[in-house]
């Protein structure tokens, strides 16, 4: 798959908000789409917790805070500033949380499918 972007700059705070309650807290996201390209600038409440499991692929970009990722299996991951992890489709089955809030740079699509 191919992708033709031309260099395009990006002011986050001028993109909309959407918001997404978690089971605690909340998720702020600004996203741009680029075809089936998606970049989001995500900012999680302290205390959140996403409300599903999700098997997505994704590629992720810790800017701030600490996030705590928790997979089904029991395994727990915990993500620092300037730390980042990678997953396709259908290879992990996880979800985040957060003790203080957190921001993130999440890209995906079908490129990990």
């Amino acid at each position: 798959m191919s992708l033709d972007i031309p260099f395009h700059i990006t002011d986050w705070s001028l993109l909309p908000t959407a918001v997404v309650n978690g089971v605690t807290g909340r998720a702020t996201m600004r996203t741009q789409l680029h075809g089936d390209l998606r970049i989001r600038m995500v900012d999680y409440s302290a205390n959140y917790l996403a409300d599903h499991w999700c098997e997505l692929g994704h590629l992720v970009f810790v800017i701030e805070g600490e996030l705590i990722n928790e997979h089904q299996d029991g395994t727990i991951n915990v993500l620092r500033p300037g730390m980042s992890y990678q997953v396709s489709d259908k290879l992990s089955s996880h979800r985040s949380r957060t003790i203080g809030p957190v921001k993130l740079l999440i890209v995906d699509g079908a490129f990990l499918s």
